[in-house]
């Protein structure tokens, strides 16, 4: 027991304000610089806010206690559990959140939350009915106070002995660093409570809480501007574009990519770097500027904030297209007004995406409802093609075989053809090469749309077979990316055994690779595939890279001519000098030569004199859908 003159002198309430002072100044800190809003830093926020409660509550309860009467007795006891639940309560979420930062096992996070849990309610329970029934905390006679330290420091031991627990035992899931930070932080806050003990204060009490809050704001939720430029990370603009959606803000957003800043090595130079501070970030009222990577940044606008915006923008766009001028930094400019179905921070950003890839240098682009249409049907695309190469059905229907027959000048028949790829999809109707392969590239799923128009030729052969067409073979496009499949040959040659057709009705055209580990690659893989008795067509023959020492190095039987040499042989003679050499020099060495593009009869005889055999293009056939092959075969015994 201990007279309450004795008890209050033994608090000072400078330590509390400090505390609080401390915690609204985090406040305004993760309000400006938009930390992502995770199930972690949600329940640091509440840390933060019961740290707060504990020190006004602690406060308040001192002051009470000098003037208590009988009036003002159910106040004190009410502050003083107030005080010891948010304590508590801080010393359970740090438990919760450290185990949340760790990741672990369903299981054994699901065990500590019972723990902190456990000991959480029966220290704020037993604590409650010390008050009620006076052997806790408890005021006598107005003049001298039961201070029910047992129950308090057993309560708070308890959790803190189960976060530092939790430390040791776990602490290799965390960030070694990371880890060391909490021990010292923690062994501070148990020097200066020891300290208070042993001096009989209890002024820095709520400080042992902020301590550690301090060090989870700096170490996993700090999110710094870059005072070089005004901006924030990229993870900022993550949640300032998810904040505006949940609250129905209208934002006007500038994607910013100086071309010239892509190499990670090259830094912005000041001159940028001042310009870009000075007018991005003071044009607008409230606007926020951020750094999404090398050379890209966003500088987003609240509408609301800004209703003469547009006259803003256009400033805005005039001084920057002068400091281009002056500077001549290659750049894209995209900007994106709130537009309905926006409704994602992924969508903004491959909206933009999508738009800016389609942009020359040193343009400025609005993005309009006709983009917004155009991705809405891109975004579609990328959808379809991700199911088709997640169901991995070689009948998927969306999937088409078109094919180009190739006239044989030897025999004056089309006896050869050309699989081409079409996609067919409900929203979108009939989709070209051109369009869905490059994005089957980008997220790799070129290989299953592949090994599907492999398997539907493979049916169609087999097919016409049966029905006495005669005909060669039937060529399909693999590319690089597919060759480099582990299972490729095995593929190619599973499908073939279960159409039960011959290998050499099939022909794989591959364009050759400029790099040395793909042609390797590309080498073993023809190789062995040839020892079945399949076709090899170089397809692509006089665009981009050639090295005839590797083209010789692998086994292909057909060189395909691309319809630039065929164009260029029509311009002069001296193309067509080039072109004709090149063919005759294939022919000496056993390649049959094929021309592609061939559109009129000019083109014919100027291919038939280059040496050609075969001739694809438009002046024979369209690409049609495969099963109209068969007008353009004869029908007899196949060889």
């Amino acid at each position: 027991m201990i007279d309450i003159t004795s008890y209050v002198n033994g608090y000072s309430s400078s330590g509390d304000i400090i505390v609080m002072v401390i915690v609204i100044v985090m406040a305004i800190l993760i309000r400006v610089t938009y930390i992502i809003q995770s199930k972690e830093f949600k329940v640091f926020k509440v840390i933060l806010l019961c740290i707060l409660i504990a020190a006004v509550s602690n406060i308040l309860f001192n002051q009470s206690l000098k003037n208590i009467d009988e009036h003002s007795e159910i106040i004190v006891y009410l502050l003083k559990y107030i005080n010891h639940f948010s304590v508590s309560l801080v010393l359970a979420l740090y438990l919760f959140y450290i185990k949340s930062q760790m990741k672990l096992s369903e299981s054994v996070g699901r065990k500590i939350d019972y723990l902190a849990v456990g000991f959480f309610s029966i220290f704020v329970c037993v604590d409650l009915l010390g008050m009620i029934f006076g052997f806790g905390f408890n005021v006598i006679n107005h003049e001298n106070i039961q201070t029910g330290r047992l129950i308090t420091l057993s309560g708070y031991l308890s959790l803190a002995s189960m976060i530092v627990y939790v430390l040791i035992r776990y602490g290799k899931h965390m960030y070694r660093p990371v880890v060391k930070a909490f021990y010292a932080i923690l062994l501070i806050s148990l020097v200066v409570t020891f300290n208070q003990v042993r001096y009989f204060q209890r002024s820095f009490t709520m400080a042992t809480l902020i301590f550690p809050a301090i060090a989870i704001m700096y170490l996993v939720h700090s999110n710094p501007y870059d005072l070089e430029t005004g901006s924030l990370h990229a993870d900022s603009f993550n949640e300032n574009i998810e904040s505006a959606i949940k609250k129905k803000e209208k934002l006007l957003v500038f994607f910013l990519h100086l071309i010239n800043l892509e190499n990670k090595q090259y830094k912005y130079p000041k001159e940028i770097r001042d310009k870009i501070r000075e007018h991005c970030t003071y044009t607008f009222k409230g606007a926020k500027l951020f750094l999404l990577g090398e050379g890209k940044m966003a500088l987003s606008v609240r509408i609301d904030l800004n209703p003469d915006y547009e006259a803003k923008a256009n400033k805005l766009l005039d001084v920057f297209q002068k400091e281009y001028e002056t500077y001549r930094y290659d750049y894209k400019i995209v900007i994106l007004k709130d537009f309905e179905g926006i409704d994602k921070y992924e969508d903004y950003i491959r909206l933009t995406e999508y738009v800016e890839n389609r942009m020359s240098h040193n343009e400025m682009h609005y993005i309009n409802a006709d983009d917004i249409e155009k991705y809405s049907s891109h975004r579609y695309i990328v959808k379809q093609l991700e199911d088709i190469n997640k169901r991995k059905d070689l009948h998927d229907p969306r999937v088409l075989v078109y094919c180009q027959p190739i006239l044989n000048l030897e025999t004056g028949k089309y006896d050869t053809a050309e699989a081409l790829m079409r996609l067919r999809l409900d929203k979108v109707g009939m989709v070209f090469p051109d369009r869905f392969i490059p994005i089957a590239e980008k997220h790799n799923y070129i290989h299953m749309l592949s090994l599907i128009i492999f398997s539907k030729t493979c049916n169609e052969i087999r097919r016409l077979m049966d029905d006495g067409y005669i005909f060669k073979r039937i060529s399909v496009n693999f590319s690089m990316l597919d060759i480099k499949e582990e299972n490729f040959c095995e593929s190619i040659t599973k499908i073939i055994r279960n159409e039960r057709i011959p290998f050499d009705k099939v022909a794989i055209e591959i364009t050759e690779s400029q790099n040395e580990k793909d042609f390797i690659t590309l080498k073993e893989k023809l190789f062995e595939l040839r020892e079945s008795g399949i076709t090899f067509y170089l397809d692509d023959f006089g665009t981009g890279y050639s090295n005839m020492e590797r083209i010789m190095e692998l086994p292909f039987d057909i060189i395909k001519f691309d319809r630039s040499l065929v164009i260029a042989s029509g311009t002069d003679d001296k193309s067509k000098t080039m072109v004709t050499y090149m063919a005759h020099m294939f022919k000496d060495m056993n390649y049959d030569i094929l021309y592609e593009g061939v559109e009129d009869d000019t083109d014919q005889i100027r291919c038939e004199g280059m040496y050609a055999k075969y001739l694809q293009g438009y002046k024979y056939s369209k690409p049609i859908p495969i099963d109209q092959l068969s007008e353009f075969l004869e029908k007899g015994k196949n060889d």
